[in-house]
């Protein structure tokens, strides 16, 4: 099962001031529905990875990656990933911070399988503190 969230260690680590957004490396990787991905999931794993053409296991780097805020809320925004001349099947994806340690920072669900091929683009809902995928 693939649960959309911001993970529990995400949330625990940026109080902590482990995590850094601002300076610190995500990464998205692509997960089968078979995975098992949920706000307890604490770091980046191969298990249920997508493999397929194309695809390189640890998923691609998110750019241009901006902290906003607007009233109350801080939300966190970055370019879409896409993936060009790939066959693959997705379900979800994990968003991760490869500065530290692999931490995980949100798990996406696509709703259902996808196909991938040529391209495959994880678009991101609209940079605003209403619909950003990272809001706090």
């Amino acid at each position: 099962m693939i649960a959309q969230t911001i993970t529990t260690s995400f949330k625990q680590n940026i109080l902590q001031g482990v995590q850094d957004l601002s300076t610190d490396v995500l990464k998205i990787a692509l997960y089968t529905g078979a995975a098992s991905l949920d706000a307890d999931t604490t770091i980046y794993t191969t298990l249920n990875e997508v493999v397929g053409t194309g695809y390189v296991a640890g998923g691609k780097l998110c750019s241009n990656v901006t902290i906003n805020t607007s009233g109350t809320t801080v939300y966190v925004s970055f370019d879409n990933v896409q993936w060009t001349t790939v066959s693959f099947t997705c379900r979800g994806a994990l968003i991760y911070n490869t500065s530290k340690s692999n931490r995980t920072v949100a798990v996406l669900n696509f709703g259902s399988d996808k196909l991938a091929g040529p391209n495959f683009t994880v678009t991101l809902p609209a940079n605003s503190a209403n619909s950003a995928l990272i809001r706090i």
